[in-house]
């Protein structure tokens, strides 16, 4: 993901304590697969004029984690955390089967800032906090910081500290063992100082009940996520992932290097690869603008995916996306403004695994 304008923000740390918490493997705790069964996806609706000072970019925004939502509820429920005061603007352009919850929220970034949800042979579940600062103290999260511990509290379940700091978008697990992630968005400072790569991975496998990570080195200071995995490679099945690559390396372009960097390790490592393409003829042309493909979310039933206004791209990857799902529907919405502030479907949602 590009740098955009959420980098730019005044930072606020969130003052969560540590100490207390569970730990992952005691409890017998994994990270199931996306594509296994959803009790319901979380959500968070986007507020805070300080993140997005601009009142009518603000609105299509909250239009568009509308339509996300709304498109999701088809398929299973939806839990929608904000602010008390927002429920009621909010509530106008939402299906009546979208739960709100009022926690509050500033941002609608749920991948990073969300609950991440574990289960255990004893169908029980926990709530993971990657103890979000704000992608490196970059943006305020004083609400968003803490809607882990709110959520765990709310529904009565334990709080895992996973020991380290970062966000779920910039990690892919296959949930069969395999975690994936770039250096870039964990080895860094303004996440964990003082730890080296094996002990921020070991930290990141333990706490998924996972078994081996693989590190591409990414790219850091470039985007607000110091490049999180989920913008370029998925998984869409124990050990076969889904990589979206340009037709080559664009030596004004450091994410291009980047990305075919990664393609080299991850296949090396022994992964399956499926590449999809880049759309060229996109409806916004910033350089800034994220148009991921992988990007997408999977919900029951279903694939909530982006298109991007270039036919010839949408439908390649519409196609592709079906045959690697192809006992879900595949649906395509116009996210542009969530591409525009560096994001996508993905990187707004979160899901509650069934048990």
């Amino acid at each position: 993901m590009r740098m955009t304008r959420r980098a730019s923000m005044g930072a606020m740390a969130a003052g969560l304590a540590f100490c207390g918490r569970a730990q992952a493997q005691a409890g017998g705790w994994v990270m199931p697969a996306e594509e296994a069964p959803h009790e319901a996806t979380f959500m968070q609706w986007p507020v805070s004029r300080e993140v997005h000072p601009d009142r009518y970019f603000l609105g299509i925004l909250q239009d568009t984690i509308a339509d996300i939502a709304n498109t999701i509820a088809a398929f299973e429920p939806v839990i929608l955390l904000m602010p008390t005061e927002a429920i009621a603007g909010a509530g106008r352009r939402l299906s009546g089967d979208i739960e709100i919850w009022d926690i509050p929220t500033e941002d609608l970034w749920a991948r990073d800032s969300g609950p991440v949800f574990l289960t255990n042979d004893a169908g029980e579940r926990a709530v993971l906090s990657f103890n979000f600062n704000g992608w490196g103290n970059k943006q305020v999260h004083v609400q968003d910081g803490q809607i882990a511990a709110r959520v765990a509290e709310r529904m009565g379940l334990p709080l895992i500290d996973s020991g380290v700091v970062g966000e779920a978008g910039g990690l892919e697990q296959d949930g069969a063992g395999l975690v994936m992630a770039h250096e870039s968005s964990w080895v860094i400072d303004n996440r964990n100082p003082g730890l080296s790569r094996d002990q921020i991975g070991a930290r990141i496998v333990e706490s998924l009940g996972a078994e081996r990570m693989i590190w591409a080195p990414g790219l850091a200071d470039h985007d607000i996520t110091d490049y999180h995995i989920d913008a370029l490679a998925r998984f869409v099945a124990p050990g076969h992932a889904l990589i979206q690559l340009p037709e080559e390396v664009d030596p004004d372009d450091p994410f291009s290097a980047a990305s075919f960097q990664a393609r080299d390790i991850l296949r090396n490592a022994g992964l399956r690869l499926t590449e999809i393409a880049d759309p060229w003829a996109t409806r916004i042309t910033s350089a800034d603008f994220v148009a991921s493909y992988v990007n997408y979310y999977v919900c029951n039933s279903a694939v909530i995916a982006a298109q991007f206004g270039d036919r010839t791209a949408d439908r390649a990857a519409e196609d592709t996306l079906q045959a690697l799902y192809p006992d879900r529907e595949i649906i395509a919405l116009n996210v542009d403004a969530l591409g525009e502030i560096g994001g996508g479907i993905h990187c707004a949602t979160q899901q509650m695994p069934a048990v």
